[in-house]
This record gives structure tokens, sequence and C-alpha cells, in this order.
């Protein structure tokens, strides 16, 4: 169930492509994705163009869906991180504050534990980022249709 939309400002957006940026430069890593527990896409940075990052970014949410039911059933809450292993790639996929998901994509040329290392620190640098907005950034107002409308009566008359 949708509990509201995520509003990213522009100064915000800016912030996040720098950490996963960071992340990726530490750890090595192929490519992270920030997603909202919706399933929709954040933020992308990395080796995306051949991925299908829309479909990823729905899968890793499903993916958490489903591991909070698993969770539940073991008497927990949820479980905040999830690891994948392939032959070629691995995934890491941790949850970010309440409503965010970080994946991250990455081979043999890191490991595991390198990956944990970084994203832990990118998830506090993340949430701070996603729980505040820049000072120049406002938001837009429960009025702000109404003012609108009476901005275009004035420009265009009744």
């Amino acid at each position: 169930m949708n509990e509201g939309l995520s509003v990213i400002y522009k100064g915000q957006s800016e912030r996040i492509s720098g950490v996963l940026r960071k992340l990726l430069r530490e750890s090595e890593a192929k490519c992270s994705l920030l997603v909202d527990k919706d399933g929709h896409l954040i933020a992308k940075q990395g080796f995306t163009h051949s991925l299908d990052t829309t479909s990823l970014a729905a899968l890793l949410a499903g993916s958490f869906a489903s591991t909070k039911e698993m969770a539940k059933l073991l008497g927990e809450s949820e479980f905040s991180v999830l690891f994948h292993e392939g032959k070629k790639d691995n995934i890491h996929v941790s949850l970010v504050g309440q409503r965010s998901i970080l994946g991250v994509v990455f081979d043999d040329r890191t490991t595991v534990g390198m990956v944990r290392l970084y994203v832990r620190e990118a998830e506090g640098d993340l949430e701070e980022i996603l729980r505040s907005k820049s000072e120049d950034e406002e938001e837009i107002g429960i009025g702000f249709a109404d003012q609108a409308n009476e901005r275009l009566d004035q420009i265009f008359g009744d």
C-alpha cells in the first residue's frame, strides 16, 4: 500500500548521486540503485546501461516485501539486509530508513565484506539526505493548486 508519494528535490538528488558514486568508488562495485519501497527508482549510478533498472527496482522492492513476510513468520519485524550470490554478479540489498532500499551490484573485483562496510556508511548519509531538504527548496503547500489557479485567472482572465 502506498504510504504517500516520496518527493525528492533537486539538491537532494544531487547529494544522493554523490553518495552513490562514492559508494561505488570505495567498494569497487559495478552499480547502485536507490529505490522506494513501492518499487520506484529514485537514483542510479555506475554501469547500468545494460540493466533494465526499472524492472530491477520493482523486483528489489518485491523481494524486500516478501522477505518481510518471512521475517514475521520467524518473529522478526523485518530483515534489513539481503544478499544474493550469482556466478558472475552478486547483489547486496539493504533498507535505508523506513521508505527506501539500496541495491548494490558487484562482481569478484570486490568482496561482500567490502560492499557491506561502505554500504553502512552510505546508508547513514542517504537516510540523512532523505530526511532533510535544502534550505533553498520549498515544499509545495496544500494551497498550491488554489494559488496556481488564481494566478492563471489573473493571466488569462475569467
